[in-house]
């Protein structure tokens, strides 16, 4: 089905600066004081100047601290330090983050084994090509960089400026420490961080014009054909859902419980993109845990950790850009689309996900040569028999033909970009997938049986610590 030409725009819009920093003040601002009075500015401040031309720095220090005290209004927690604000060309970021390291097997294949990277495609570097021309912005330790193509002026677009402004606020009150491991437990968490920091420009906009005077925004550059640029429309799906789907999750929780519930959220972070779908799923609905048993030959051995299988776990958001990707969803990605989502990832064939859990295998005599056993669990037989039709549409769709004398196996063409076989194994209300270089691999990497497997709550993964937010672009129609 053609989905249509998209359009790249900045959601968290583009802050073109000549190269420079406003200078830092290391000073703490006064907790006693009224909300919405920050650095010597007030939220209801009106300016003379505008944006029509390009602004000096003190022009820029001063909408940077009123767009403090205006967050401060809106959010109803005060800012209690300033933040560093700089500004690099993107050939300057592209040049910081360096030439990416090679993934390893088990990361590219649990990316094939999705359809969303090729086999002969580095994940590595299919990331590093998107972030590298996608984001537009980040923060991270009381500094907020900003990343554009343009030099030569003083330009601002508020929501850049707002969201990055927003993410300090959070780290300031919250913390930006993340504990998810698997694909989906990270989008879901940073669902609640960067749902919110799009979603405070949202209601900052609806104070402009009779209530606050703001800037104009800074004009959005083209649009342009998602099937145009140069980076991965499936990977950029997957990570963008937190984009999409976290500012409804936060205006959920919002409409429930008022701010006092998203500040909440912060101790019982979403953990799946399946509760930033479908707020109504949070808390309480939360992933099982699908264990894959080991029925691999003396042929093919399981990716480790330690003594223990490694695994991964995709989630509904992941498995959604897969199938929209490879032309199964039979819409436009934006109908469903609201103010707050600019895409709609609730689809028939994914909504029923309750868990999955991808384990790698490799040759054991060849580590670079893999394959992957793959189980999903759902809510139901219905929703089960639904995503497995999806999925062999998916296979249709990229070449594959059934295999004769086997029972859901299906084939795609050596030279083709996810060459390789397939199984496919429906056992009510679970569906397992086999993925493996031959058709006799298959058998090798995971002995046929029954997609049986023991669901159990998830154990809590161990804390790491990080605290970078970044934004990134999303296209439209």
């Amino acid at each position: 089905m053609q989905r249509g030409h998209l359009g790249l725009l900045a959601v968290v819009s583009l802050l073109v600066l000549s190269g420079c920093a406003l200078p830092d003040s290391p000073d703490r601002f006064d907790t006693d004081r009224e909300l919405g009075y920050v650095g010597g500015y007030a939220h209801d401040d009106a300016f003379e100047f505008d944006d029509a031309d390009a602004l000096t720095e003190r022009q820029l220090e001063a909408v940077k601290y009123r767009s403090m005290a205006r967050i401060e209004v809106v959010r109803g927690l005060q800012f209690e330090h300033d933040v560093r604000l700089e500004v690099i060309s993107r050939d300057e970021y592209r040049s910081q983050r360096g030439a990416p390291r090679s993934a390893s097997p088990f990361v590219n294949e649990v990316w094939r084994g999705a359809f969303i990277v090729d086999g002969e495609t580095d994940v590595s570097r299919a990331m590093n090509t998107l972030y590298g021309g996608a984001v537009q912005g980040y923060y991270t330790n009381d500094r907020i960089v900003i990343i554009t193509d343009d030099t030569n002026e003083i330009r601002i677009n508020r929501n850049t400026l707002v969201h990055e402004l927003v993410h300090a606020l959070q780290d300031q009150q919250f913390g930006l420490d993340r504990s998810g491991q698997s694909i989906d437990e990270q989008r879901a968490e940073i669902g609640l961080t960067e749902g919110e920091a799009n979603y405070i420009p949202y209601l900052y906009d609806q104070r402009c014009g009779e209530e606050w005077q703001c800037l104009a925004e800074y004009e959005r550059p083209p649009a342009t054909n998602l099937g145009e640029t140069p980076f991965n429309a499936g990977l950029f799906l997957s990570i963008y859902a937190p984009y999409s789907e976290g500012p409804p999750f936060v205006d959920h929780l919002r409409d429930r419980g008022g701010w006092a519930a998203v500040d909440d959220a912060y101790d019982d972070r979403p953990a799946s993109t399946s509760q930033l779908i479908h707020p109504e799923k949070y808390p309480d609905d939360r992933p099982v845990d699908v264990e894959v048993p080991d029925r691999s030959s003396d042929d093919w051995e399981p990716f480790t950790r330690g003594s223990e299988p490694r695994t991964e776990t995709v989630g509904e958001a992941t498995l959604f850009a897969a199938l929209w990707t490879n032309d199964v969803v039979d819409r436009w990605l934006t109908d469903g689309a609201t103010e707050l989502s600019p895409y709609n990832y609730s689809y028939p064939a994914t909504d029923g996900w309750t868990g999955d859990t991808v384990q790698v295998y490799h040759d054991a005599d060849d580590e670079d040569r893999t394959g992957h056993v793959w189980k999903l669990a759902w809510e139901s037989d219905d929703d089960a028999a639904e995503f497995a039709d999806a999925y062999r549409a998916l296979l249709e769709n990229r070449g594959a033909t059934a295999v004769e004398g086997t029972d859901d196996v299906y084939r795609i063409e050596d030279g083709e970009a996810f060459a390789g076989a397939y199984r496919v194994t429906v056992d009510g209300d679970l569906v397992e997938l086999v993925g493996a270089p031959t058709v006799d691999d298959l058998e090798a990497i995971h002995g046929s049986g029954t997609a049986s497997a023991t669901l159990e709550r998830p154990v809590t993964a161990p804390a790491t610590a990080t605290n970078v937010s970044g934004s990134i672009v999303a296209a439209r129609p």
